[in-house]
């Protein structure tokens, strides 16, 4: 493995993570935040987002990697177009109804990311607008860094063992999501096997990536005036005093 490569993987495989968990600790020691701190919030996300998919694009090219190794490309254009639209209805069904669960059972919504959603999620139309880049942008970087870079990294490394890569990248997707606790992780990693599986099956992280936007997208939009809603109800009822403070805007 080239050291440059070595390197990044350590960035990815412990420098995410902690940076992840750094400011999750910090945004649940403040009672709510504002429209500037959400827009800071993704306007430093989108920067580094790309700037650690341009360092990649950058060393993969001065390797002599292809786009295509990346899955950078659409071999079967048909193939392609059906599995983005397959995977994309199969991520949104499950986000509509994991939020509307949520919703219709207060009693339910646990641990610290139902409050923090609200925090971070957008709660006007200028932060939707922002949002939305934000979405793009991790739907397209994050597909790169994991089922592009990772995924290709160790399928090489392992003499082209497509179950190698598959697995390693959806460790990888795990830990840069280990602020979310032991079910997010879970979660994550089942998740990053089935994109990771896709992407080698099509070759192009095309339908990973449209996948992965439709569910950002619908869990930040949706997510916000369901939970509040439920979290008032809740406080209304006397189960969670604190969550007057979470709602505010």
């Amino acid at each position: 493995m080239h050291w440059d490569f070595a390197v990044i993987l350590v960035f990815l495989g412990g420098v995410v993570p902690w940076l992840g968990q750094r400011r999750v600790r910090r945004l649940t020691r403040v009672p709510f935040t504002t429209t500037m701190e959400r827009l800071g919030l993704y306007a430093s996300t989108i920067a580094v987002q790309w700037l650690v998919a341009a360092i990649i694009l950058w060393r993969t090219a001065v390797h002599g990697i292809r786009p295509g190794r990346l899955g950078l490309a659409v071999p079967d254009p048909r193939l392609t177009a059906s599995a983005s639209i397959f995977l994309s209805l199969i991520v949104l069904a499950n986000q509509i109804f994991s939020v509307r669960r949520l919703a219709a059972q207060p009693s339910q919504i646990k641990g610290v990311l139902p409050e923090l959603a609200l925090k971070i999620f957008p709660h006007t139309e200028t932060e939707r607008l922002v949002f939305i880049a934000l979405v793009t942008t991790v739907a397209l970087c994050e597909e790169l860094i994991y089922r592009g870079f990772v995924q290709s990294v160790f399928q090489d490394v392992s003499r082209d063992m497509a179950v190698v890569g598959i697995v390693v990248s959806a460790v990888f997707f795990a830990l840069a999501h280990v602020y979310q606790g032991r079910r997010g992780v879970i979660s994550t990693f089942a998740v990053g096997v089935i994109f990771a599986t896709i992407r080698w099956w099509t070759g192009s992280l095309v339908p990973a990536a449209v996948a992965h936007f439709v569910a950002d997208l619908a869990v930040g939009l949706l997510a916000p005036k369901r939970l509040r809603a439920a979290l008032l109800n809740r406080a209304e009822e006397g189960d969670a005093a604190p969550a007057s403070q979470t709602l505010h805007k």
